[in-house]
């Protein structure tokens, strides 16, 4: 074991089982993963991404680009770094190779969100992040308080002194005053992964019971905080830099700063035989405290003038300091076993169990980054950091490059700063790198088995932006997001491009600052919650009718309702011959319908449609498209003029959000001044097409007040009655057709109305139909389905209906397009029909169309493409399959015969007029 006595703060009185790559260690509550393999002299953790070397434990945090492991108890998760995992009883991992593996069971856990509005929100509660929060607490401001790491106190070991007591005493009287307050919300265990403009920050919250099996299953495992602050203040410290040298990545090579957190943190000693190689003052801390704690410790100073009074305490703890010297390599198998070192004097070789690297530190500006705050190269820090300023955001501390404990507290509480114990200033130097030597041995990063010769391979190929090196090399793209090797990759590709690094600049920091489960983003939306399962007032009837569901959009709909001993294909026709001859139902209340009223309404109407709405009188109803910007299709319905300031618009099922979306976008946007308001009633009106020859009949038996009469009630007009009292409205719409009215009424007592139809029916044989058949009755009139028979790329004159195109109106949106020149180019694909000549084989959707091949055998490749079907089906009404199509210049080839390639075969087809069934409109009109 590696436990030192009288370090750490975990709770040695409690002992934890674990079991890592089938070996079973001990740990104490408190711990991380990573503390315990060391702590278990375990070093090896998996093995690289893409040269299978060893890896091991680079970090003590979320910098860490090695120490990667699969979870496996008590749930699995895959990629996770050892140094962030908690410790608890049961906990079983292993190493992993740069890849995971997903579950194959649900998580049991809840993720869930939260809403925050605060006056300020200060991350990091380091001290100059607590000071900050102090002081606004102080000013009255309610404040949100967050640090990713257990304790507060950021890297302070509590060897430091601030007011002439121990550091820690200092941090826990802030926050106990910080708690104590009631306008105060500290969150630990939450990290700011995402900074986005007007003080919007998520965070996210790893709860106490974190992979916890005593917890409970519905207990909240992770919490997304929605954070929307007025003044934001980032106290978000540095990171230790690592050095490039040959062989840099195997395991016990790590940070400076990682070892000491290990120390003090969580009591283990990372190594006995300690060689510390460093370019900063700071690594002299390190070094002293490891041997305090019992280590053998060498420091290699790669600069020439070393801090003497750094150097002073060390030689007086017995270790050797030795200036102007720089690791060229390492050597070891599973663990590093020797440093290889350039000394004035010539080469040496140091036996080493763990070798700390500190090459400087870099400002952790990633929040900064996030909303397009610029960074500037500090040639003192050797790094970047931020710089200028941004409307409501405050940069503190380390991660302002202010790196002194005195400054810190200073800055941090103006006049009223705490007496902090001196330490010499450090003074870090440039970031140092071997560019001599095996340049594929030098990692620059770790996790990605990305080296300097990948670098020097980007430069040659003629990469000169930073960002373009990052893509060609993938450096920076792993789960670190490049926190050790992004200023390293900014450094060496300058020295490669002859450049000066400040000029070269540095990657753009993106969200998230650590990886995120999609699980935590996803919270309580989950299967149904997610995306929801919405059924009709009468889904319980179709379910005891034996009606087999489709999914459309959310909705379940009734796609056939199959006798005994029949097929989709059978019921289809079956139900389809019904409608034709006879009459039907069909529960068509998933069709969207948005209320639009105002006193503008009918302007509002005529800019969203191609055709005028404004002119409809009350009482009638309009057929109408809608287009983009750019004059294509993307939804369609009917629009009822309910009275002279109120209109109901009818959508797509699938589109009817969308489209309610599109009107407030354009009202709330760019018409502000329109007086216009816009509520969704899809789910308040139940609606029934009855349909069919026979269905004057049933419509006139269930409403006898009303006069179904052609002359008094013609098509495409509605009327509003009263059943028992309910209302009702009908309105005289086919989308078969055939003769139909739309029933409407509340969804309260649709099922009621559904069965009074029936019985009504009865007599005339009514059969209810599903969206099957409703397809192939409108194909069979050649009325496309938008999303269906379009694709983003279809015009109404492409659908053959320019006639609902107006002429009159001087703008609608998507007018402008129908006069550019591609849209008025005649080979553009358009809508057709499509009739296999034997008669027999029905096209599947989706296949594409060539020319009419004479010898029945396809040209060699690239084969033409005419277009492609869209639409397939058997048709009870033409005794014959039949197909819809869009067909280049379809409309001007109206006779001619094409070819369909299916299954290896080419079937014949004739292009046709879209309109199959009675073209003159006799039955439908009725």
């Amino acid at each position: 074991m590696s436990r030192v006595a009288g370090y750490g703060r975990v709770d040695r009185d409690r002992t934890l089982t674990f079991t890592f790559d089938g070996c079973t260690y001990t740990g104490h509550p408190g711990d991380t993963l990573a503390s315990a393999l060391l702590a278990n002299g375990v070093h090896l953790v998996g093995t690289s991404v893409k040269l299978g070397r060893p890896r091991g434990i680079g970090a003590a945090w979320t910098e860490d680009p090695t120490g990667l492991v699969q979870i496996e108890k008590p749930f699995p998760e895959p990629m996770l770094q050892a140094s962030v995992v908690d410790l608890t009883d049961g906990l079983v991992a292993s190493g992993v190779d740069g890849h995971g593996r997903l579950a194959d069971a649900p998580d049991p856990a809840r993720y869930d969100r939260k809403h925050v509005h605060t006056d300020t929100l200060v991350v990091g509660a380091g001290p100059a992040g607590l000071l900050a929060a102090r002081g606004a607490a102080r000013a009255g401001e309610s404040v949100v308080l967050l640090d990713d790491r257990v304790e507060p106190g950021g890297t302070l070991t509590g060897t430091e002194v601030i007011d002439g007591r121990p550091s820690r005493e200092f941090i826990a009287d802030v926050v106990a005053e910080l708690v104590a307050n009631p306008q105060v919300q500290y969150l630990p265990r939450t990290t700011a992964f995402g900074h986005y403009d007007d003080g919007f920050v998520l965070a996210l919250e790893r709860r106490t019971d974190h992979l916890g099996t005593a917890a409970p299953a519905q207990r909240t495992r992770q919490r997304v905080h929605r954070i929307r602050a007025l003044k934001v203040v980032l106290a978000t410290g540095a990171i230790e830099r690592p050095v490039v040298f040959n062989d840099n990545d195997r395991p016990g090579i790590m940070l400076a700063s990682a070892a000491r957190d290990f120390l003090h943190r969580y009591g283990v000693l990372a190594g006995r035989e300690v060689v510390v190689f460093t370019t900063d003052d700071a690594a002299y801390v390190a070094a002293c405290d490891l041997a305090d704690a019992g280590a053998a410790v060498t420091v290699l100073d790669a600069r020439d003038r070393t801090p003497q009074e750094r150097e002073a305490s060390c030689v007086a703890k017995g270790i050797t300091v030795r200036p102007s010297t720089v690791v060229t390599g390492t050597e070891g198998a599973e663990r590093i076993a020797e440093v290889l070192a350039r000394t004035p004097d010539g080469d040496l070789r140091i036996p080493a169990d763990l070798l700390l690297v500190s090459g400087g530190w870099n400002p952790a500006a990633h929040l900064f980054s996030h909303i397009k705050g610029a960074l500037r190269y500090d040639p003192a820090l050797g790094s970047f950091r931020p710089s200028g300023t941004l409307p409501g955001i405050t940069v503190i501390g380390a991660a302002d490059g202010t790196f002194d404990l005195a400054d810190v507290l200073r800055d941090g509480a103006g006049d009223e700063a705490p007496a902090a114990a001196s330490e010499p200033a450090r003074t870090p130097t440039k970031v140092l790198w071997r560019t001599e030597g095996d340049q594929t041995q030098q990692f620059v990063d770790i996790q990605r088995d990305a080296t300097v010769a990948e670098l020097a391979r980007a430069v040659g190929a003629g990469m000169r932006s930073v960002e373009h090196v990052k893509r060609y090399t993938t450096i920076g793209t792993a789960h670190d997001q490049g926190k050790t090797s992004g200023v390293l990759a900014s450094g060496i590709t300058a020295e490669l491009l002859g450049t000066d690094i400040a000029e070269l600049g540095t990657t753009t920091f993106r969200p998230p600052y650590t990886p995120v489960a999609f699980a935590a983003l996803a919270g309580r939306e989950r299967g149904a919650l997610y995306d929801p399962v919405r059924v009709t007032a009468l889904h319980a009837w179709h379910v005891a009718r034996g009606a087999v569901f489709e999914d459309v959009g959310q909705w379940k709909r009734a796609r056939y309702y199959p006798l005994p001993g029949e097929d989709m294909d059978a019921a289809v026709l079956r139900e389809c011959a019904a409608v034709r001859d006879g009459v039907g139902i069909l529960d068509g209340s998933t069709l969207g319908k948005i209320d639009v009223q105002g006193p503008d309404s009918g302007v509002f109407l005529d800019r969203m449609y191609t055709n005028m709405m404004s002119t409809l009188k009350v009482g009638r109803v309009r057929y109408g498209v809608m287009c983009h910007n750019d004059g294509m299709v993307f939804d369609d319905g009917t629009v009822l003029r309910l009275a002279e300031n109120r209109f109901l618009v009818t959508t797509t099922t699938g589109n009817a959000a969308h489209v309610l979306d599109w009107m407030e976008d354009w009202l709330q946007t760019e018409w502000p001044d329109l007086r216009v308001y816009l509520a969704s009633v899809t789910e308040q009106w139940a609606v029934f097409p009855v349909v069919g020859p026979r269905a004057r009949d049933v419509i006139g038996t269930v409403f006898p007040d009303v006069d179904v009469s052609k002359e008094e009630f013609p098509l495409m007009s509605w009327r509003d009655t009263t059943l028992d009292g309910v209302q009702v409205r009908l309105a005289r719409i086919s989308f078969s057709g055939e003769l139909a009215w739309e029933v409407n009424v509340s969804g309260w007592y649709a099922p009621a109305l559904w069965e009074r139809l029936m019985a009504a029916g009865e007599p005339y044989g009514i059969t209810p139909y599903g969206t099957e058949a409703m397809h192939v009755l409108r194909a069979e009139k050649g009325y496309p389905i938008i999303g269906q028979d379009t694709d983003g790329t279809v015009t109404p004159q492409d659908l053959g209906m320019s006639w609902v195109v107006s002429k009159k109106k001087e703008d609608f949106l998507g007018k402008r397009s129908f006069s550019r020149a591609e849209n008025r180019n005649p080979l553009r694909k358009q809508f057709v029909s499509l009739l296999p000549t034997d008669r027999r084989t029905r096209l599947p959707e989706g296949s594409q169309i060539v020319e009419r091949c004479d010898d029945g055998r396809l040209p060699a490749p690239p084969v033409p493409m005419l277009g492609h079907v869209t639409s397939s089906y058997h048709s009870a009404a033409l005794a014959r399959p039949f197909a819809l199509a869009l067909v280049k210049n379809g409309h001007a080839r109206v006779g001619d015969l094409v070819h369909v390639p299916v299954d290896g075969v080419l079937v014949e087809a004739e292009i046709g007029a879209t309109v199959l069934v009675d073209p003159e409109g006799a039955r439908r009109d009725g």
